[in-house]
């Protein structure tokens, strides 16, 4: 008589998550899914914007110069083809909306995770080596934080703008993206020693140094997955903050070009436009800046309730 043995295969990845805590308390929360559904929403808009926008705003030889300075389209004098008016150059609004959230989008997305190797490295290194090293790092996040972000962001920009007065596009999205990342790597650098400072004493650690695991990859390969939790949490919080400094930077008028605008160039230029009655050109730019940034804090603060235990 011959015996089956009956295999028992080990869950997924994708199966633990969906079983797991985290994912429980998202489907719990119904201001998480909301705050998601929005970020996700507005991420697909920007990226897929050739695609789904009504209009090109950027395209000259579709612009009607007559259809200039539209109100809404539920408003006297607007058209259903143009659902949120235009502006002076006889732009859609709505299409100038997806295209310009897809650079801030993209600007805010390159500065978190410049911003974030540079601080983790740092962090990791600091917390790891102590001494001189930790005391070296620690003084210069301390004079990075003396200064204000904004300010750090501002002189970096108008160096580089000093620097390369005709750069293309591309160059001024990497001047833009530097500056933002600079001021913002100190956040992930103190989170991350302090967590590495931490687990550097802990059994795992020491038993690797006993069998002769060279100091990187003990970092790289043991102690940085232990920290990432907080390193999530800040990014998404900080995700926010960076796609605000860029509007900010674009308002004042360091930031992208015109030919490439996004939602603080826009917010700029209608600026202009205010006092002549076109509110449309600010209002409908200022609530996509706000729904995309509050998306992203509120998904930050459940992602930090949900993956800290001490806060469930």
């Amino acid at each position: 008589m011959s015996t089956t043995t009956t295999a028992t295969t080990a869950p997924g990845a994708w199966a633990r998550f969906f079983d797991g805590d985290v994912w429980h308390s998202f489907r719990s929360s119904p201001m998480a899914v909301a705050a998601a559904a929005v970020a996700l929403a507005c991420a697909f808009c920007a990226v897929f914007a050739s695609m789904i926008a009504p209009h090109n705003p950027f395209d000259l030889a579709t612009l009607e110069l007559s259809d200039s300075m539209l109100p809404p389209a539920w408003m006297d004098g607007g058209q259903a083809k143009y659902f949120l008016g235009t502006d002076e150059q006889g732009r859609d609004v709505l299409s100038a909306l997806m295209f310009g959230s897809r650079i801030s989008l993209l600007i805010g997305a390159a500065s978190v995770v410049l911003s974030m190797l540079i601080g983790v490295g740092f962090g990791l290194l600091s917390g790891y080596a102590g001494g001189r090293v930790d005391a070296f790092i620690m003084r210069v996040c301390d004079v990075m934080l003396s200064f204000p972000s904004i300010l750090i962001a501002l002189l970096i920009a108008g160096v580089g703008r000093a620097l390369f007065p005709n750069a293309q596009d591309s160059l001024a999205f990497g001047v833009l993206i530097l500056a933002i990342s600079l001021p913002g790597w100190v956040q992930y650098a103190r989170t991350v020693r302090g967590s590495t400072m931490v687990e550097r004493n802990k059994e795992y650690v020491q038993a690797a140094r006993v069998v002769g695991v060279p100091p990187m990859r003990i970092m790289f390969r043991h102690v940085l997955p232990n920290v990432l939790g907080p390193v999530l949490i800040l990014a998404t919080i900080q995700l926010a903050v960076a796609i605000q400094t860029e509007a900010t930077l674009s308002f004042l008028g360091v930031g992208v070009s015109p030919t490439s605008p996004s939602l603080g160039t826009f917010i700029g230029e209608g600026q202009k436009q205010l006092f002549s009655g076109a509110w449309w050109l600010v209002v409908f730019p200022g609530a996509m800046l706000l729904l995309i940034a509050l998306s992203i804090n509120l998904f930050g603060d459940w992602l930090r309730d949900a993956l800290n235990p001490r806060l469930r």
